[in-house]
């Protein structure tokens, strides 16, 4: 039996839950830089079109009292603004004249 980690009505989007529900901003931020364009880009599609509704979803829940399948929903919406940086500006996955640009926190917020 497969677990599904979003809620049911955000079903279509679980093929790409397992790769971008990450919990911290720096495994977003690899993730993005070792997945081809051609991948982001399908997440991208599958993803951007129903941000308002995963944000309406998340906010029917107190922040600090979110479903898990919610945490996961936002996180999802995490990695899609990471994601669209590199489809909508810098067309690549690593930043543009960046050197070894890197993101390293010392604290996460949660969720």
């Amino acid at each position: 039996m497969t677990t599904t980690l979003l809620p049911p009505a955000f079903a279509e989007l679980e093929p790409f839950a397992r790769t971008w529900c990450l919990p911290v901003e720096s495994e977003r931020y690899k993730q993005r830089l070792n997945t081809s364009m051609a991948e982001m880009q399908a997440f991208y599609d599958a993803c951007f079109p129903r941000v308002d509704d995963a944000i309406t979803y998340c906010d029917k829940f107190p922040l600090d009292d979110l479903p898990d399948d919610a945490i996961q929903l936002l996180r999802m919406v995490y990695s899609l603004v990471m994601v669209a940086m590199a489809i909508e500006i810098f067309k690549q996955p690593k930043p543009v004249d960046s050197a070894d640009a890197e993101l390293e926190r010392v604290g996460e917020p949660f969720p």
